[in-house]
């Protein structure tokens, strides 16, 4: 790093060109033949290209700058570089920076970058880095930006990021310093309208012919006129008398929200322990359980007697707060820490699994969750969740290829 001295006779290099191997080498070989310092640098390939910051300390005077730029000049012709030398002028340079790492993801469009660097100026956050993590199907780029001058709360600038990012449809994820930093180990996952897309006791209630009513309570409890657990005990004594047949058939019609199999495989590969905590019902996750190889699976239980349900549950029921007791009882049996949990769930009970985890992802989520979650992402962008937890393109695209290759042997 550069010293902090007003007074230090620096230089800086840029360079352009086109990559090819050995070129580092050899633009620095000339700084070492005259015995001059580097003391920053950075170098990127970006798309067959070559890009390279260098900062140089002259104190010495062991060579100036005009003569730097003739021996340059020569290596620039014969390698076919834009090489610029000028002297080093201060800028922006903190030793407070509050650091946060911002991931965007969904369809590419003019404008993005644009957007999000609008809405920092107007809030004095600067950008440190931006690098595109994937193109094609699905657009990911990660913005790592400096909020120490913020002028707004840290909760108001979650939230205003999160509207741009839907206005120009894209989902955004928001990391601290010392979250992102922290290799995650286990994945939360609540069930309906998550990891399936069908609401179960919409569909149950459908077959028993107590679907209006059923939505009316569900109403309800969101408008926090009543409890979840009074909710979902008011939902379930409407479901008195359906056959188990009804429960087989919904079953086997549950549909995986779409990338969500993959991305479960994946995780997989990647390590990860995985959970469904879920407020719906254990005829159901025992399923996905089985068919997805769920390391854990908490949810309620429908008590059957002579092959119909009886209007009640087993004690104890899970709501919100049981959601939170649950994760954090996976955590301490796996040794596994706050930090390293990442849990994803769409309503208001989820709430609670969100503030138990290092990174809370709401998912096509109620109004009301998104103020408690560091990310927001759309059904369509369920799979970019692996480039949130830093998963390369290159990488991700190889995963999918053997899970591939495997289903086919």
């Amino acid at each position: 790093m550069i010293p902090n001295n007003s007074n230090s006779n620096f230089a800086v290099f840029s360079i352009l060109g086109k990559d090819r191997p050995g070129l580092v080498s050899i633009i620095t070989e000339k700084l070492v033949n005259n015995k001059i310092n580097i003391v920053d640098i950075e170098a990127r390939s970006m798309r067959g290209l070559f890009a390279m910051f260098i900062i140089i300390d002259l104190n010495d005077e062991k060579i100036s700058i005009n003569e730097l730029r003739e021996i340059y000049a020569d290596l620039g012709k014969k390698y076919d570089l834009k090489i610029s030398i000028e002297k080093y002028k201060k800028g922006r340079r903190k030793s407070d920076k509050k650091l946060i790492l911002l991931t965007a993801l969904g369809p590419d469009r003019p404008g993005i970058v644009f957007n999000l660097s609008k809405l920092f100026e107007k809030y004095k956050v600067n950008i440190e880095h931006i690098r595109m993590t994937s193109r094609g199907e699905l657009f990911a780029m990660e913005m790592l930006i400096d909020i120490s001058d913020l002028l707004i709360s840290s909760n108001d600038f979650r939230m205003e990021i999160q509207a741009v990012c839907e206005d120009i449809g894209l989902s955004s994820v928001i990391q601290k310093e010392d979250i992102y930093n922290k290799t995650k180990k286990l994945i939360v996952f609540d069930m309906d309208s998550t990891l399936i897309t069908q609401e179960i006791i919409d569909e149950i209630a459908i077959a028993a012919g107590a679907g209006e009513e059923v939505k009316e309570i569900t109403l309800k409890a969101m408008e926090g006129k009543i409890s979840y657990i009074e909710a979902i005990k008011q939902r379930v004594k409407l479901l008195e008398g359906v056959n188990v047949s009804v429960l087989e058939t919904i079953a086997k019609n549950m549909i995986l929200t779409p990338g969500a199999e993959e991305l479960i495989n994946l995780l997989k590969m990647m390590g990860f322990k995985i959970a469904i905590i879920s407020g719906g019902f254990d005829y159901f996750t025992n399923i996905l359980k089985q068919k997805l190889g769920i390391d854990y699976v908490f949810s309620n239980k429908l008590i059957i007697k002579d092959g119909k349900l009886t209007g009640e549950l087993e004690e104890p029921i899970i709501d919100g707060k049981k959601k939170g007791e649950l994760i954090s009882w996976i955590a301490e049996l796996e040794g596994i820490s706050k930090d390293e949990i990442v849990a994803v769930g769409d309503g208001a009970t989820d709430k609670f699994m969100l503030n138990e985890s290092g990174l809370g992802i709401a998912f096509n989520p109620k109004p009301v969750l998104k103020k408690f979650a560091d990310g927001v992402i759309t059904q369509k962008n369920l799979i970019g969740l692996l480039y949130v937890l830093g998963i390369s393109d290159k990488k991700l695209n190889e995963m999918l290829l053997k899970i591939k290759n495997d289903k086919e042997k």
